[in-house]
Formats: structure tokens, sequence, C-alpha cells
């Protein structure tokens, strides 16, 4: 009967070992249950610079004469929905580009755990004005008649594009409120003033710009944004206009945060924006308003 029975001090040592070690599943499970927008493993910075997400992807065309209001695209989306559906983004090109000088970041960003669509626009020599009514266009047409549409959460979209087509990320933001997130990069715009925007917006820049320099664009849309907004200001070490245009694991590791963290309110991405990276061999300069 004896050896059945503990002491007291047993009784608490037991107890408190188990709470411990119960302690942090629960608290796992309470996080996932706050936030059931989180979709995939916490992230690394491997795991937010490797080129294939935790998601396979696959991809869908859209001809230019079966939409209205933008010239087509290309649809990247993740294949599995066991998570649960997903926030979207529309890309444009800049001007006299194509989807083609975006296309990377289709299957980067969607192997993360998003919809994307690259689009091209009604002419290649259309304004940022008209590329972000284009880019507004493209989340209409993704989230209403796409057939990945029940893969979608409409509440949660965003904007990016290079160039003019980030000047039309901007234009877009500021035209629609409800968006979650803006991302121009390089962009280009005549307007500089964008302190009507409310949307979280990361302006990316690049050091040796000589199309849209950043101290007549990047830096002024940034400086414009109002000072209480979510945003943050990320010029590339030494890069050029195109620099977006290709593989980019800077612009896709700090988009692929951003991303998560105002899209999917996923605050385990927040490491990598808040404070930020330092200058160094790709980055030249991040600022932001963080905390966020």
């Amino acid at each position: 009967m004896s050896k059945l029975r503990r002491r007291p001090t047993q009784i608490f040592v037991a107890t408190l070992l188990a709470a411990t070690l119960l302690a942090p599943a629960t608290g796992q499970a309470a996080q996932a249950a706050d936030n059931p927008y989180e979709r995939g493993p916490a992230p690394t910075t491997a795991s937010i610079e490797a080129a294939q997400g935790p998601f396979a992807t696959a991809q869908v065309g859209v001809a230019s004469s079966s939409v209205r209001g933008f010239g087509g695209g290309t649809i990247y989306y993740p294949t599995s929905t066991s998570e649960g559906t997903f926030g979207a983004v529309a890309i444009s090109p800049g001007f006299t580009a194509t989807q083609s000088s975006v296309a990377w970041l289709g299957p980067r960003l969607a192997s993360q755990g998003f919809v994307i669509i690259t689009i091209d626009t009604l002419s290649r020599y259309d304004s940022p004005a008209s590329r972000g009514d284009q880019l507004l266009a493209a989340l209409d047409y993704l989230t209403s008649t796409s057939s990945v549409r029940s893969r979608i959460d409409a509440t949660r979209l965003g904007v990016m594009g290079h160039s003019m087509g980030g000047g039309g990320s901007l234009e877009a933001a500021k035209d629609r409120p409800a968006l979650q997130a803006a991302i121009p990069l390089a962009g280009y715009n005549t307007t500089k003033n964008w302190s009507q925007v409310s949307v979280p917006t990361l302006v990316v820049g690049a050091e040796s710009d000589t199309v849209a320099p950043v101290s007549s664009h990047s830096e002024p849309f940034y400086t414009s944004l109002p000072g209480t907004l979510d945003k943050a200001y990320l010029e590339l070490n030494n890069a050029s206009h195109s620099a977006p245009t290709s593989p980019n694991t800077t612009v896709a590791k700090y988009s692929i945060s951003w991303l998560k963290r105002f899209i999917d309110d996923d605050t385990r991405y927040e490491q990598f924006i808040c404070p930020g990276p330092g200058a160094g061999t790709t980055v030249e300069e991040y600022r932001s308003t963080c905390p966020f």
C-alpha cells in the first residue's frame, strides 16, 4: 500500500513538471486559435529566403479575352486547401513590360501561402493610375469569377508592382483602403504625396536606379505616407531599376514577411521586418514605423 502513495512533496513536483511540459503546447494551440489566418510552419530565415516555400503550387493562364479591366495574366496558387483559404495579391509590370518581368514572384510567393496573379496591362504604355485600376480589376476577378475564387479570402488582399506598376500599387492602395498590404518595387509615379494612403506599405527602392531614382521616387513616396501608418522603406544596395525583375532573395524575403504580417496578420514574421535589416551587402538602408 505504501508504494502506491505519494508524499505531498512528490505530488507537488509531479504537478509542476506536468504543467511545465504542457504549457508550451497549450500556448502554441492558443496562439494558433487566436489567428485563424496563419498558414504554414513557423518561419525561419532559411524558409523565407528559399526559392520554394512549404506549399506545392500550380498555375493557370488567364486570357485577356476572358476578363475586363486588365490584360489577362497568370494565376499561381497553393494546390492544397487543408489549412483553409488564402490571401491574394495582384502584381503589375512596369512601363513597356509584360507580366514576364514579374513572373518570378508568382510561384515564389504562392509557395508561401498566397494566391498570386501577375497581370498584363491593357497597354504597355499605361500610366500608373491606370495600372492601379487594373490591379484592382484583377483582384475583383480573382475573388469573384476566377477558377480559384473558392481558395481565396476576399477580405485579405494586397497589391505589388514594378516601376510604373509600383506607382500603380500606390494608386490602388489610395483608391481602396480595404487592402491589407501594398509593395511598390522601384516604383515610378509623378505623384509624390501619398498622405491619403492607409494601407500598410513597404516601399522598395534601388540605390543605383537611374530610371526612378530613390531621391525623387521611393524616398518621397515613403516620407509622404502618414507617420501613423505601418510602413517601411527598404533600399537595395548597389541595385539598378531592373533588380526586382529577376529572382532576388532580398526582395522576396521582405515581401513575404510584409505580406504575411499584414495580409495574414501573422506576427511570427514581424521578427524579419521589425526592427528590420541593418545596412550590409544587399541592403543599403532600412527604416520603418516599427513596432507594428
